[in-house]
């Protein structure tokens, strides 16, 4: 089972993913929008490729697959709040310092958080799929 590398393959079609729709939107300039923040959201996506993983592996109500529910909230809960809320501090802590560009980009909206649940969903499903011979 492919256990081990689900939260990389989740991480890096996440990340081509962010990066994809940032050249398309903001062109050159995505170079300089790479980090956290943005559509899909990576963390969410890491989490939820495992967990589906999991999930097709040893059952939909395994604890283990409760354990990894738990953990999507988590981070969901941290990258919609917390981590928001700390990128909104950011904003005000560079408009005071309005001689320097800066761009923040620390947490979440709901669509990226969205975004990367369904992408997890459906590589989580891949992975499954590939490993059983599909």
């Amino acid at each position: 089972m492919f256990f081990a590398v689900a939260p990389f393959i989740g991480w890096l079609v996440s990340g081509c993913l962010k990066f994809a729709i940032n050249y398309i939107r903001f062109g050159k300039e995505a170079k300089s929008r790479i980090g956290n923040g943005g559509f899909p959201s990576t963390h969410t996506t890491i989490m939820t490729t495992t967990t589906v993983l999991i999930g097709w592996n040893d059952g939909f109500f395994s604890q283990v697959f409760g354990l990894g529910i738990a953990v999507i909230l988590i981070v969901v809960i941290d990258a919609a709040g917390l981590r928001r809320a700390v990128g909104y501090h950011a904003v005000s802590l560079n408009q005071l310092k309005s001689e320097l560009q800066h761009r923040e980009s620390i947490g979440h909206t709901k669509i990226e958080i969205l975004g990367g649940l369904f992408l997890g969903v459906i590589l989580g499903t891949i992975i499954y799929l590939l490993d059983k011979g599909f």
